[in-house]
């Protein structure tokens, strides 16, 4: 239970998506807002199959990279090995010169050591970079459909030019519209922090926040549209 409690589900949120879709759908059929909800819906399908396999080891990179670092410490003994046995002919002078490059490529294979143990964290990063950044796109879209829904043009209508757009909504459609909007903007936020849950990456933490940044200050403008709607409508 205190799990349930502590993390978010894909699952739900996939529900809760499908369920806004139907409402969107059944509210303004066949439109652009629904389309995108429905694009959403899929998304959160696939954040949950993205989310579990960077939540998983990837076993055939993690034994390969044993293979490998087993055989740079063996080649490693061997060498050493065979220097120590060679130590006796050798100068003074000539352990000196060897010391400096002998250094110089313990550093490097610690360095291929270091790149080999961080290659499945990074494998892992750029699915959950990749799936973020779509993420963002979504919001941006989202953003889009609500540009033009301006509360100001309805409640106080002008005359409209030839490149203007079309405003055939009442305002309770209106109300309902960008509703739905800062719902599917609060529900990819949703999806975004799913991949902070099991994947402590600074780089994919970094992008979640700003996706959450993002869809709140989103959300604040759409939430500013819609007092300004019922507080014109409540005053008449």
């Amino acid at each position: 239970m205190p799990d349930r409690i502590n993390r978010l589900d894909p699952n739900e949120i996939h529900k809760t998506l499908t369920r806004l879709n139907h409402r969107i759908d059944e509210r303004f059929p066949e439109s652009g807002l629904s389309n995108v909800c429905s694009g959403l819906s899929q998304l959160a399908e696939d954040t949950h199959k993205t989310a579990r396999y960077i939540s998983q080891p990837i076993l055939a990179v993690r034994v390969g990279v044993v293979f490998l670092i087993a055989l740079i410490i063996a080649g490693l003994v061997v060498v050493v090995f065979t220097m120590k046995m060679s130590t006796q002919s050798w100068s003074l002078d000539t352990l000196i010169q060897f010391v400096e490059p002998s250094l110089n490529i313990v550093v490097y294979l610690g360095i291929l050591i270091l790149f080999l143990i961080t290659v499945e964290n990074r494998i892992k990063r750029k699915r959950a970079v990749g799936a973020l950044h779509h993420l963002r796109a979504v919001a941006h879209i989202i953003d889009m459909h609500q540009l033009t829904k301006d509360p100001e043009s309805i409640l106080h209508p002008g005359s409209d030019t030839a490149s203007s757009p079309k405003r055939d909504l009442t305002p309770f459609l209106l109300n309902r519209y960008l509703d739905y909007c800062g719902e599917m903007l609060s529900l990819t936020g949703k999806l975004a922090a799913i991949y902070a849950q099991d994947f402590d990456d600074p780089v994919a933490i970094s992008i979640v926040n700003e996706i959450e940044n993002l869809t709140t200050g989103l959300s604040r403008k759409i939430w500013q549209k819609i007092v300004i709607l019922e507080n014109e409508l409540g005053r008449k």
